[in-house]
This record gives C-alpha cells, sequence and structure tokens, in this order.
C-alpha cells in the first residue's frame, strides 16, 4: 500500500482477513448464552386467523417465550413502516398496508410471520413451533398484478380498492400528447421486469440485548443508522438515544439489507420481555419467504419518433409490484427513483409516465441493485432497439443521433434531471470499437455452421445515485501510531476499506498500512448515511476530504508551535509540514504523537449533487434453437464513472453487476402458484442463478469523464453492471432469432421460452 494512491489497482486491505477466515459476522459472535428466536410463518397466502393456541408450545422442553400478534400488540408495538409518503394522480394518499411484527387477524403471504418462539436452543424453539396450533380459514389469493387489478380480483386490503396502492404519475402529459400526435413513426412494446429473489450470500441474521434500559441491536445490515430511528420512533415510541445498532462484517446486501424487517422488532421484543439476548438467524428457504425481493414490473411503452428518427417523447404505464405490504421504501422504487433517468443519454422532448402500485399476496418488494434505474433502462432501450428494428434503422446510429452532445453539459433532461458531465458518442463508439461491432458477422456466421444463432446486443444505461443528503467522516491519531478513520458508510463486500485507505493515504501522505477504518456501531458513528444508490464514494469520500482538511488545518498550527514559525509559514505536502522555502518540519505521526487528540477531526459533509454514471454494454450470444439454451458468448462493459480511485475494485463492482443482470435476463424468475399463492420457485433446486462457467470473460474499460459536481470526479459504479446488462443480453437474444421470426422475448429467457418462441414464429 506504501507506494500506491488513487487511480492504483490497489489490492483489498480486507481480504487478507476474510480469506483467511478471520471475518466478523453477526451469527458468529452471539453470546454463547444468547437464546434462540424462531419465527413460525404462515402456510397460506391469504387467510383469516381464527385462534392460536400456544399453551403446549410453551411447556416444551428449553422453551422461554412465545409470542403471537396480541402480545405485541398489548404492549403497543408499532408495526414496520413505510416512510415514503406519495400522493396519487387526484392529489390524493396512497393506501395504507399496516404490517405488524407478527400478523393479527388475518395473514397476507405465505412466509408471513404469525408467532416468534424463544428456547435455550435453535432445535428447541423449531420443535416448539410444531407444537402451536394455528387454526387458519383459507381466502382467494392472488399473486399476479394484472389479475389483481381485475374486477372482482381478491382484496389484499379492503382499504385499497381493485388492490391499487397508488396511481402515481410525472411529467408533462399535454405536451407529450401533442408530441405523439404530429409523430412520423411510433413504436409500442410491452415489457415485464420480472421478480427477483436476492439470494445475499450471507442471510439475515440479528441478535439484540437491553441493559440499563438500552438496547443493542446487532445484524446485517447496510446502516444501523435508519434502523435506529425507526425503531425507537415508530416500532418502541422510545428515545432514539435507547437504541445502538451494531453491523459487523456484512456477506452481500444488493439492497435487501438496507430494511427494518420483522425480526429485527422481534428479537428486540422478546430482549426485553426475558431479560437475555435473544437471537435469530434465517435459513436458506426462509429467506425466500422474507427477504424484501425485487423488480416485478410491467410496463406499456411508446416511444414517438419525427421523420429524421429524432426521439420526441415516451407515454409509460407500468404496473409496479409492491407484494401484500409496503417495505421501507417500496413506493419509492418504481416512481420517483425510477423515473428519474427514463431520459436516459437521449434528447427527449418530453416523457409521461403513469406508474400504479399493486398489492398482491406475496412477499413485499423494495430495493435490489439499482433500484427502479434497472427497471427503467431496460425499458428505454428494449424500446429503442425494437424502433430500429421496425425502421430499418442501425442500432447504433439510432442511438447516436439521438444522444445528448458533450457540448450540451450541463444538460437538462426531459426528467428534470441535470446531468453535470458526459460524452456520451465517445463511450458509445469506444465499446463498438473494443467490442469489435463490424467483425460481428463472421462470428455470426461461424455460429450458423455450427447450427447456433448468434445474436449482438447493445445497451446504453444512465445511472442516477442516491442516499441521504450528507455524510460524515472521522479521523483519529491514535496513541499506537495508527490513524483511525471512522466512516458513516457499510460495506457489504465492495471493497469499501481499501477505497477509504487510499483517499485517507493520498491526502495525509500516511502509509495505507497505518491506517484503520471503522464502520457499523452507531455509538461510535453517530450519523451516517449508509450504503445504498451507488453512493458510498462519492459521499463518503467527501466527507472524508473535508475531515483531511480539518486535520491538515489544525496540524498547520500545532505545527507553528512546534517548529516556533508562524503559522501561516507552514506549509503541507506529502505527510509532512514544514517551514516554507527550508528543509524544517515534522511528519503529521510524528507531530500528533506530540500532540495527543489536537489534530484528531469530525466533520459531515453535504452532499449537494448526486452523480450520474453511464456506459454501454455489449453482449454476444448463441442460442441452440433446438432446445432454446442461450450463452453468453463475449460481454464488453465500456464505463464512465468518473475518476476511478482502484480500477481493480471497479471492475470487480462491475463483473459482480454484470452477472446479477445476466441472472435476471436468462436465469432467474420468482413463481407463484396462481391459484393457492405458495411460492413454486422456493428453493435453489427451483430457482436458477448463474454460475461461473455461465459467463465468458467480462471485458470492463473506463473512459474517464469526471464529475464536476463534487470535487472527487467521482460517479459510483456499485450498481452499473446491473443496470446496463439485462437490456443489452435480451437485446442480443432477439437480435440472434431474427432469421427465426422472433421479435420480442420477456426476462428471463429460459431455454422453454425460447424454444417456444422459436416453435411459435416459425408457425406464424
Amino acid at each position: 500500500m506504501t507506494k500506491f494512491g488513487v487511480a492504483q489497482p490497489v489490492r483489498r486491505v480486507e481480504d487478507p482477513r476474510l480469506l483467511l477466515g478471520h471475518g466478523r459476522y453477526t451469527d458468529d459472535i452471539a453470546p454463547v448464552d444468547a437464546l434462540f428466536g424462531f419465527v413460525l410463518r404462515s402456510p397460506y397466502a391469504a387467510a383469516k386467523i381464527l385462534s392460536i393456541d400456544t399453551e403446549a408450545a410453551r411447556q416444551m422442553p428449553g422453551v422461554k417465550a412465545v409470542y403471537t400478534g396480541a402480545d405485541l400488540e398489548a404492549d403497543k408495538i408499532g408495526g414496520v413502516p413505510c416512510v415514503i409518503p406519495l400522493k396519487n394522480r387526484d392529489g390524493s394518499a396512497r393506501a395504507e398496508a399496516p404490517h405488524p411484527a407478527l400478523a393479527t387477524g388475518f395473514v397476507r403471504h405465505v412466509g408471513d410471520p404469525v408467532a416468534f418462539i424463544v428456547a435455550s436452543t435453535a432445535s428447541a424453539a423449531r420443535d416448539a413451533a410444531e407444537a402451536v396450533l394455528v387454526d387458519y380459514d383459507a381466502m382467494p389469493a392472488v399473486t399476479d398484478m394484472q389479475a389483481a387489478i381485475a374486477p372482482g380480483a381478491p382484496l389484499v386490503w379492503p382499504e385499497a380498492p381493485n388492490n391499487i396502492v397508488f396511481d402515481w404519475h410525472t411529467g408533462d402529459k399535454d405536451k407529450t400528447d401533442a408530441l405523439f400526435a404530429k409523430a412520423a413513426h411510433v413504436t409500442k412494446l410491452t415489457v415485464v421486469n420480472n421478480r427477483i429473489i436476492v439470494n445475499s450470500m450471507e442471510p439475515r441474521t440479528a441478535f439484540a440485548a437491553l441493559e440499563d434500559g438500552r438496547w443493542t441491536l446487532t445484524t446485517t445490515s447496510q446502516g444501523g443508522w435508519s434502523l435506529k430511528e425507526m425503531l425507537a420512533e415508530q416500532v418502541f415510541k422510545e428515545p432514539v438515544e435507547k437504541f445502538r445498532i451494531v453491523t459487523p462484517d456484512v456477506g452481500g446486501g444488493f439492497g435487501m439489507k438496507l430494511f427494518l424487517y420483522a425480526e429485527h422488532v422481534l428479537v428486540c421484543y422478546a430482549a426485553r420481555k426475558l431479560g437475555a439476548t435473544v437471537r435469530w438467524t434465517s435459513e436458506r428457504g426462509e429467506a425466500f419467504l422474507s427477504d424484501t425481493q425485487g423488480r416485478d414490473q410491467i410496463s406499456d411503452a411508446e416511444l414517438a419518433l419525427d421523420a429524421e428518427h429524432k426521439f420526441l417523447g415516451m407515454r409509460i404505464r407500468t404496473l409496479a409490484g409492491m407484494g401484500a405490504y409496503l417495505s421501507n421504501y417500496a413506493p419509492f422504487i418504481p416512481t420517483l427513483a425510477g423515473s428519474k433517468v427514463l431520459g436516459s443519454v437521449y434528447d427527449f422532448q418530453s416523457i409521461y409516465v403513469n406508474v400504479l402500485g399493486v398489492f398482491t399476496h406475496t412477499v413485499p418488494v423494495d430495493a435490489y441493485r439499482g433500484a427502479g434505474r434497472p427497471e427503467s433502462n431496460y425499458l428505454v432501450e428494449r424500446l429503442i432497439d425494437a424502433a430500429a428494428n421496425e425502421l430499418g434503422l442501425d442500432r447504433a446510429g439510432l442511438r447516436r443521433r439521438n444522444m445528448v452532445p458533450a457540448s450540451a453539459m450541463p444538460h437538462v433532461s426531459a426528467m428534470g434531471q441535470k446531468y453535470d458531465s458526459g460524452d456520451f458518442t465517445k463511450v458509445l463508439d469506444a465499446a463498438l470499437d473494443a467490442a469489435d461491432w463490424r467483425g460481428f458477422p463472421a462470428r455470426q456466421q461461424e455460429a450458423v455452421q455450427a447450427g447456433k444463432r448468434r445474436g449482438i446486443g447493445l445497451a446504453y444505461y444512465l445511472e442516477a445515485t442516491g442516499g441521504s443528503d450528507s455524510e460524515r467522516a472521522e479521523i483519529r491519531f491514535s496513541a499506537d501510531g495508527y490513524v483511525d478513520v471512522y466512516v458513516g458508510t457499510q460495506s457489504s463486500g465492495q471493497g469499501h476499506e481499501t477505497a477509504y485507505v487510499q483517499l485517507t493515504a493520498a491526502q495525509l501522505g500516511v502509509d495505507g498500512e497505518k491506517i484503520r477504518i471503522h464502520q457499523g456501531d452507531t455509538d461510535t458513528i453517530p450519523t451516517g448515511g449508509g450504503t445504498g444508490g451507488a453512493r458510498s464514494l462519492y459521499s463518503e469520500g467527501q466527507a472524508l476530504r473535508v475531515a483531511g482538511m480539518s486535520v491538515i488545518e489544525k496540524g498547520r498550527q500545532q505545527a507553528g508551535a512546534y517548529l516556533e514559525a508562524a503559522e501561516a509559514d507552514i506549509v503541507f505536502a506529502d505527510g509532512r509540514f514544514s517551514i516554507a522555502g527550508t528543509d524544517r518540519g515534522v511528519d503529521i505521526l510524528t507531530l500528533a504523537a506530540q500532540n495527543p487528540g489536537a489534530l484528531n477531526a469530525a466533520e459531515v459533509a453535504a452532499i449537494n449533487a448526486h452523480t450520474f454514471p453511464n456506459g454501454c454494454h455489449i453482449a454476444e450470444v448463441e442460442v441452440d434453437p433446438e432446445t432454446g439454451v442461450a450463452r453468453v458468448a463475449r460481454y464488453l462493459v465500456m464505463d464512465d464513472v468518473g475518476k476511478v480511485v482502484n480500477p481493480m475494485i471497479v471492475r470487480g463492482q462491475v463483473h459482480g453487476g454484470v452477472v446479477q443482470g445476466v441472472g435476471q435476463a436468462i436465469y432467474e424468475r420468482v413463481v407463484y402458484d396462481a391459484e393457492s399463492g405458495q411460492l413454486l420457485s422456493g428453493s435453489l433446486t427451483d430457482y436458477a442463478l448463474p454460475r461461473a462457467d455461465d459467463m465468458p470473460d467480462i471485458r470492463v474499460e473506463f473512459i474517464e469523464i469526471p464529475c464536476v459536481s463534487n470535487p472527487l470526479g467521482v460517479k459510483g459504479a456499485g450498481e452499473a453492471g446491473a443496470v446496463g446488462s439485462p437490456p443489452a443480453v435480451v437485446n442480443a437474444i432477439i437480435d440472434a432469432l431474427k432469421r427465426d421470426g422472433v421479435i420480442s422475448v420477456d426476462m428471463p429467457a429460459t431455454p422453454e421460452r425460447l424454444w417456444k418462441a422459436i416453435v411459435a414464429a416459425k408457425a406464424a
């Protein structure tokens, strides 16, 4: 680390600890005397709870308590909140859906928590759960969004007629309609963004204790500060100071670990009632029924073009699945989050969007890697390819013709977003060259000779980062000669520690091996925005920069006294304070040791603008027409993520995102039985994930166009791979099957779906 700084491919400083088995994950560090919690879940998608008999379970060996929704109600425990207010088109408020930690009266999806059993061992808790007698009156269920809004469909909530949570819109409808009225060509397309199960490597887990009237909740999260506020203010109605949230190492989050869950409430509640530490860990099958899921949208979209093939406008109507309850941020994802990038990199004159949130008897949906932006980019890029095919135009040429030029920056999009920087045509052309777009026909012909269909797909994505409007960093000089850095974000495998060490080392001139990164404790780090929306580097990076400037300013004052010189004559460079024009000086660590605490600094940086990473994905996919099996043969990403702090880490992040996007495009699909509401894809036996041998080498290159809205010039890269990959892969599959007459394919492009599409097209 000593000789490497910013922009260098420094190996991750956290990896030796994690690879050698020294990681500290929540389930590993629970106290040995902790009691075990087990959640009894509903086997029905929709049912009335007639009675719950817990007496036999309470008498079983090792059982300490059995709690039901009635117990929580009696103690006035609040439910899991949705913190996103949203107005309908008519100005009324969205529907409410109370979300108790344990169901009361009704269950609304398979897996809905019904009782919480606490025992001395995990097996005792599980055995006791089988003795809890719940009398259900099963009711009709609806799991499909289109069926849910049809007349006469079973209602998830009586307060939400037709199962509509919200009827939201944005954009200028009249202007958009006028543009469509004068359009020379209109392309129409319906696209499905399939529901996803997140499947983080580490399952959700938590343990809680109450000591001296104060809770400590240790849990896998993407930042404990929001959990702390919700638990205090909306669940237990206690001062926020009574809660401490600790998050150690986290094995994957992808948005799903941002949220407050019923199990957080339950372990805290049981800890208070029993005066003991109570732990809970999800099993893999349980996660399929209780973790928030992702995507789940159906969009009808139209693209209007003029006679010169310039984009005029878009009209979009989307059904967005919410599940049976509203997760913390669920209404935000398909509306305010997703709509902001619909203008993408193109110069639309106007866009109008109408989004209907829909209740179904399914697991709640919330943010999943990209959180609304992958869905919007998928829609736009599929629509552009469809228009190019209808008009007989070159797909890349149609995009280039409509891209916002670099000379127009800063540019305000049709959705009102201000892009501070970008050279989209430069990135596009570099991607086409690097992918050997012109040489594709030869590769396609080779595939034909082998009995395969080969297609090439292009998608240009635009991301919009998000999250809190401030971030905190603290730098302390320890007595043992190390620099301790406290950050308000939370790593779940991204490589934050390494990036923050690089930034701190570069600014303070300290050997990276002497820098320690601390995260995940709301006591030692009083405020933080957590991790989500690809915000960590540009947000925490700005906070680190401000804190570092404060350290240097304090150091100049101390160095002046130490060197017996005027403060104005002190300069700082390469980790050393010196008197200008002389060789007299002192390094920062020595100065800090001479003045304990004097150089320490904590600062909160205002995040005044978010960023817009963008790039071009090009995929080549081969399809066996006899079996429908699709294989990604080549993959290239040309990214503009602004200044790259560590290219190795960014490439790794993009690789992971691409694989998740390919998973959605070809393999992954949540399937519920239409009649019973049972989850049919309820394990990894029935839910397919991409494997290493399903992927080619993923080539990732960068064109660095610095962001001008933050001093680091960075744009964020954590979600970008998952944003561009689904449309690139699906566009490649459609291109491969054009000769068979296939013009559209929905995700996931499974062998069955592709084989049926080929057969149907040939029969038409």
